[in-house]
This record gives C-alpha cells, sequence and structure tokens, in this order.
C-alpha cells in the first residue's frame, strides 16, 4: 500500500485521541479546538462527503481556504480520497484562478464563503469546473461541503495511492509566462518531514507551535500542516492579520514553544518597543524566505534567549540547507546542507566551483522530496536542470565551514517578504492600463521587506507623469488585476527601458541600478 499522510494522521489519533491537534485563535479572543480524535472524524466524514458528490482519486482540486481549521480538515479529506491538491491564495483573483483551472484541468473548487466571489467572475470561462464547494456560510449556486458531509460516515478511510500519484500540485511564479504548476507525489509529505521535520522544524509531540504562513502556499504545506501534525505536535492558528505587538502578546499569552515565521515578520517584531515586556518562551524559532539581518538574530537572543535559525527551500524540494539546532549560527548564512543531503554551489556546465567562489546553489536529482517536474511543461522542467543537478535559480557560495550564503537571483525572480513573485505577471498587469505604453519590474532593496517590486513604467502620454494620482491609480489596478501581493510598492516613470539588441528588456540592467542606489547603502 501506498503511503497516505492521511493514514497517518488516523493512526496519531487512535494512539493519542485526546492530544489537541489545532488551537484557533480569532481577532476576538475567541478560540477553536480540534483534538487529533476530531480531526480524524471530521476528516473521515468530508472525505465521504466529497467521495459521494464525485471527487475522485487524482482529481484535481483547487482549494481556496483562510488561516483556521476548516483548512486542516479539508486538506487531510482531500489527501484520503488520494485527490491532488492545488494550494489557492486568499489574494488571488479572476485571471489567477482562471489560468489554474484551465493549466492544471480542475473539476472542483472549495472555497470558503468570503473568497467566492472571484471564483464566480472566472466560473463562465471554466466549462471543465463542475462543483462548487463552500465553507462557511451558504452561498447561492453554491454547495455546503460541511452540511453535505455532516451526515456522512466517521469511519476511516485511505486511499490505496501510487508513488507517482500526484498530492500536490503548488503553482509558483517564473520569469517568463505563466505560473509553473509543481507536482509533488503522495510520498513528498513522508520525505519532508524525515528532513524538515526532524533536522530543522524540530516539533515533538503535543508541543505548541505557530508557523505563520497561510494556506494557499506551499509553505504552508511544509510546516503549519505538514511538520506539525505529523509530528503530532499542535498547531496554533492566529486569523487575524500581522501586527507586530498582537504577535508578541500571542506568542506570550499562549507560551508558544516553536515559532516559524518570515523575516519581514522578525524585522517587525524586533523594531517593537519594550520588548522585554513581552514573556515569551520560544524552545526555538526558526525563518525561511532570505537571510535574517544579524540585529534580528541578536535581538531575539537578547530580549528572548533564542536563536533564531535560518533554513532554504523552495516550492519546487523541501528544506535544503538550513542551522540546525545546536549549531552554530552564522548570520547572514542560510546554514548547512541538511545530513546526507547532496547539496552544493556549481556553475552553468553543472560543475562543483572551489569553496568561497560564487556559483548555482543546486540539489542533486536523488533527493527524495525533489519535484517530480512542471506539469505539461516538459521543456521549462528540462531547463532547470544541468545534468544530474537541479538548479534552484539562486547564487550563493560556500565557506571552509560548509555553511552556504546567499549571493541572489540568478534570473528576474522577486522575493518580497516570502512572496516569489514573477515579473511578467505584473507587467502583464500594468500593461493592461490604458494609459501604460510599456514597463519593466525588477526587485529593489528594502529595509523590512528584504526586496519590493518596483516597475519601470513608460507612458502612452508623458504628460500623465505629472498627475499626483497616477502611481496609486496603478497600484490599485494591479491589484484588481492580479493578486494584490504582487503589485509595484515602487514606481518610476522613464523614457526609454535598457534594451538588447534584440529588442529583450535588460532586467538586468535595472536590477543593478537598484541595488547601488545611494538611498540603498551602496
Amino acid at each position: 500500500m501506498g503511503y497516505n499522510f492521511g493514514a497517518q494522521i488516523n493512526h496519531l489519533a487512535v494512539e493519542s485521541p485526546h492530544r489537541l491537534a489545532v488551537l484557533c485563535v480569532h481577532p476576538d479572543s475567541s478560540e477553536e479546538q480540534l483534538t487529533y480524535q476530531e480531526l480524524r472524524l471530521q476528516s473521515n466524514r468530508v472525505a465521504h462527503g466529497l467521495a459521494r458528490l464525485g471527487v475522485n482519486r487524482q482529481e484535481r482540486v483547487l482549494v481556496l481556504l483562510p488561516r483556521g481549521i476548516e483548512a486542516y480538515v479539508t486538506y487531510l479529506a482531500l489527501l484520503k480520497l488520494g485527490a491532488t491538491i492545488l494550494p489557492g491564495s486568499e489574494m488571488l483573483r479572476a485571471g489567477d484562478l482562471r489560468y489554474r483551472v484551465e493549466h492544471a484541468g480542475v473539476q472542483t473548487v472549495i472555497a470558503h464563503h468570503t473568497l467566492v466571489q472571484e471564483v464566480d467572475k472566472a466560473r463562465a470561462d471554466c466549462p471543465g469546473l463542475v462543483r462548487f464547494l463552500s465553507v462557511g456560510v451558504e452561498v447561492t449556486g453554491w454547495t455546503s461541503l460541511l452540511a453535505a458531509s455532516a451526515s456522512e460516515s466517521e469511519s476511516d478511510i485511505a486511499a490505496v495511492t501510487d508513488e507517482q500519484d500526484i498530492a500536490f500540485l503548488s503553482y509558483t511564479s517564473g520569469t517568463t509566462g505563466g505560473p509553473k504548476g509543481v507536482i509533488h507525489s503522495y510520498l513528498w509529505p513522508r520525505e519532508h518531514l524525515k528532513i524538515a521535520g526532524t533536522y530543522w522544524f524540530d516539533a515533538q509531540p503535543g508541543e505548541l507551535c505557530w508557523a505563520t504562513a497561510g494556506p494557499g502556499w506551499a509553505k504552508w504545506v511544509w510546516s503549519p500542516f505538514t511538520s506539525i501534525l505529523g509530528n503530532g505536535a499542535t498547531a496554533f492558528v492566529y486569523t487575524g492579520r500581522f501586527d507586530p505587538q498582537t504577535y508578541l502578546s500571542l506568542l506570550a499569552k499562549y507560551q508558544v514553544s516553536l515559532l516559524c515565521a518570515t523575516p519581514t515578520e522578525y524585522r517587525l517584531m524586533a523594531k517593537v518597543d519594550a520588548l522585554s515586556n513581552y514573556a515569551v518562551h520560544l524552545r526555538s524559532a526558526v525563518s525561511a524566505g532570505e537571510p535574517l539581518n544579524r540585529e534580528v538574530i541578536e535581538t531575539f537572543r537578547r530580549e528572548f534567549q533564542v536563536a533564531v535559525r535560518d533554513g532554504y527551500g523552495q516550492t519546487e524540494n523541501s528544506l535544503l540547507v538550513g542551522t540546525l539546532q545546536d549549531m552554530e549560527v552564522k548570520p547572514g548564512s542560510m546554514g548547512k546542507p541538511f545530513p546526507g543531503m547532496r547539496v552544493t554551489i556549481v556553475d552553468e556546465q553543472g560543475k562543483e566551483v572551489p569553496l568561497g567562489e560564487t556559483g548555482n546553489i543546486a540539489v542533486h536529482r536523488s533527493f527524495p522530496a525533489l519535484f517530480k517536474g512542471y506539469l505539461a511543461d516538459p521543456e521549462r522542467t528540462k531547463q532547470a536542470f544541468r545534468g544530474d543537478w537541479y538548479i534552484t535559480g539562486d547564487q550563493g557560495r560556500m565557506d571552509e565551514d560548509g555553511y552556504i550564503w546567499f549571493e541572489g537571483r540568478a534570473d528576474d525572480i522577486i522575493i518580497s517578504a516570502g512572496y516569489t513573485i514573477g515579473p511578467f505577471e505584473v507587467e502583464d498587469a500594468l500593461v493592461k492600463h490604458p494609459k501604460v505604453a510599456e514597463c519593466a519590474v525588477v526587485a529593489s532593496p528594502d529595509p523590512e521587506r528584504g526586496r519590493i517590486v518596483k516597475a519601470f513604467v513608460i507612458l502612452r502620454n508623458p504628460q500623465d507623469a505629472l498627475d499626483p494620482e497616477l502611481i496609486s491609480e496603478l497600484q490599485d489596478h494591479v491589484k484588481r488585476v492580479t493578486a494584490p501581493y504582487k503589485y509595484p510598492r515602487a514606481i518610476e516613470f522613464v523614457e526609454t527601458l535598457p534594451k538588447t539588441s534584440s529588442g529583450k528588456i535588460r532586467r538586468i540592467e535595472l536590477r543593478q541600478q537598484e541595488e547601488t542606489r545611494p538611498e540603498n547603502g551602496q
């Protein structure tokens, strides 16, 4: 029988039925709780309900749910059925949803009642969608998933899966064209637990763990879902928006033991006045997305006696590199490859480079948690490899102690506050505005978010640049056309853009220009 993460959670529930699986806190301070036994039984009911509605093994299901207990129940139910989950961010717009539905051949969408509006906008253009299931308040034209599952059996259900069956199909930005569908098989949670769940995000049974990522992102599947539940720990969930004082108060009130947050969240918490007033007692703290600043690491060590440990991985794999427990923290470094991991620095031909030399951060194709390819895109999959090495797209160097240091992206992808943003998607949205003739989007340094999205815009009428409202108008336009987190936080109007002799925009020239601006400390 193939591995099924849902069956593993059933087993944990039998062993420790009364152990708390999820503790959910809302902005009004109200709480919801779910034991492992309750999670097991609720997800069984939903799985049986989905099966009765016609959802089959390997059917592709788009899931649009916010932070909350419903996400844990729904994801587990789908895995128990052997379905393929497409995690979808709450911020996706109709165009983003349409692309995913058409590209992946989605037949079923499960959405929170607050998120159905964008789906309805895309509905007429997606004839393949046949099931619309809502969670929460009943919605006209949608079937209530929980109501449809209420009277279903609570008996265990766990599909017999094949190691090639797709469990997760996560979409990540590319440098050109639409987002890439990253394929992970049903074996991925098991391999991820062996690596990140053991060496880095070391949640212990019954321990209260807060991983701040929201459903819809690969990082939610990594930590809040797989690494916490797979280790029998308790997932702490806060459904409100990020606020540094609120986060610190919650850490103190609930005595959270293990924290996994973004570098931006750590930076903003470290800036809060009178940190010593917060009685935070963390056993462990980890961060991923980009290297943390030395001052943030030192602040948390001084105020809370905890070393914030960096980690590095991608949607295409799992955690590859990190600072492990009891390992020396080198501020600014990603840490070291995990034990037994073949991660190194290679040149453009896939040959390892000498220590200290900058090259491509690469992982060997034998890594069990490496993705199985990009959906329906063998060319993009082929381009991601140099011989036996998967090329991450990030550049770095390895020092004499085996630590890896991030040196920047090798391509035009922008990583801002933990979000991965492709310039093409932002440019495509901008040029849909009637006043924009052409544009180029790059990363620009930012003290809090690491990098922000910056757009260089050529207007159809240069006189429009004198309009003080135009920048806000363009930003709002992008937020409406595509997911709001992609909008350009900085816009500069220009007359020309640097191009190659064949007419291709040289984003690298604009990136270098941003890196060397005097206000960026260069």
